[in-house]
């Protein structure tokens, strides 16, 4: 990171030196472009001038030689405003070449300007002016050459003048519009960028609490039958706390690894935690039994023909039904049924009416619901539904149909 801004910072530099202040990332400033730009128009528009007042001086008489010096000189001065005032720079500039020799060539410049910078009624009235004193100016000045000559080839130059003017003015704003667009999209990016990392971190939050809540789950089981079982031998309790004690640790790994995902920093080279299968689902059964449960499992389909997405999400519907069973039916009998067509995945977990436990037992408080939300957002992603509800028979069922394309 430190790398792309060290050359953001660089690309930037020279943009301020080599591109025109308009077009740079700071506008109104004038750039080290700008500053070389106009010093060179300047010291072209008084050496020229000068050239045109030596060639027009036996058509000078002294008040109007004054006139032309001080004129041109002004008209010349302004040049350095043209950028932030084009307009008035093209009126003193044109107004003044119309009698001065000096002038001349700043009003072509002023003119540019006007092409460049100002609205399209200003240019117009601007160039309707500068063709009336190119007429004055060949009537003053019948030294310089034939006056039909001399006009139409000023003329000629005004309105290649004002063409290369609007040329540089499209071109202006064409690479302002890119760049407008170019930001938009690099802004547009960086929401995708943002949406997509946020999407990232509620997963990761699905994932905490769907693995937290299966091990707290089992922990509390464990520690409620050391509470209600002091008369346990040594051997059971030594296998109990063993047991408490490898649920704890696991649930504190697998926390750490989910905190170090959720990071600001590093975020790309923390690695992901393993996702469970579906050819783990007996296991988790397993655990559920070892925790005291009364489970059963019927797999009708095997694990081979199962997606890995659609495995995943089958094992986090289990995982999520085992946990409630724990919370809400302590001791009740609870059937893991898989059932599979084309394409179609479908998985039940069923257990008998819950056990209404006591207000202080911190299981049946533990509940908020969320988790079955967050179960159905995630079974709804891969094309799938999930219902939830007593049946007829009064047993709470969890089913979920998970579906894959061909």
């Amino acid at each position: 990171m430190a790398d792309i801004a060290t050359e953001r910072s660089s690309i930037q530099r020279w943009q301020r030196r080599l591109l025109p202040g308009e077009l740079s990332e700071a506008p109104g400033a004038r750039s080290a472009r700008d500053w070389f730009v106009d010093s060179a128009l300047f010291a072209l528009a008084v050496i020229l001038g000068v050239v045109t007042l030596v060639q027009t001086w036996d058509d000078h008489y002294v008040l109007l030689v004054a006139l032309d010096i001080a004129a041109g000189s002004a008209a010349c001065l302004a040049l350095w405003l043209r950028r932030s005032r084009p307009v008035a720079v093209g009126t003193l500039a044109v107004v003044a070449g119309a009698f001065s020799a000096l002038a001349g060539v700043a009003a072509l410049f002023a003119v540019f300007g006007v092409a460049l910078r100002a609205s399209r009624r200003a240019l117009i009235g601007i160039a309707a002016l500068a063709a009336l004193a190119i007429v004055t100016f060949n009537l003053l000045y019948p030294s310089i050459g034939d006056f039909g000559t001399q006009t139409l080839l000023a003329w000629l130059v005004l309105l290649i003048a004002i063409s290369l003017g609007l040329f540089a003015r499209v071109r202006r704003e064409l690479v302002l519009s890119l760049r407008e667009r170019t930001e938009r999209l690099e802004a547009e990016q960086r929401l995708r960028v943002e949406q997509a990392r946020e999407a990232e971190r509620r997963r990761i939050a699905r994932e905490m609490h769907d693995v937290l809540a299966h091990r707290l789950s089992l922990l509390t089981v464990h520690a409620g039958a050391l509470e209600f079982r002091p008369d346990a031998s040594r051997e059971e309790l030594a296998e109990a706390a063993e047991v408490i004690r490898a649920s704890a640790r696991a649930a504190l790994q697998e926390l750490r690894e989910v905190i170090g995902l959720l990071r600001d920093e590093g975020d790309e080279g923390v690695p992901q935690p393993p996702q469970p299968t579906f050819a783990e689902i007996p296991m988790l059964v397993e655990e559920s039994r070892a925790a005291g449960m009364n489970v059963q499992l019927d797999v009708e389909t095997p694990a081979a023909e199962v997606p890995v997405a659609v495995g995943r999400t089958a094992y986090r519907v289990v995982q999520e039904g085992l946990t409630n069973a724990r919370k809400h039916a302590p001791g009740a009998a609870v059937e893991v049924r898989f059932s599979a067509g084309s394409n179609v995945l479908a998985v039940e977990v069923v257990n008998r009416p819950a056990v209404r436990a006591a207000a202080s037992d911190p299981l049946a408080e533990a509940g908020t619901g969320t988790g079955l939300i967050g179960l159905a957002e995630r079974v709804a992603l891969t094309g799938g539904e999930l219902t939830y509800g007593p049946d007829a028979a009064g047993d709470f069922v969890l089913r979920a149909t998970l579906r894959w394309p061909e």
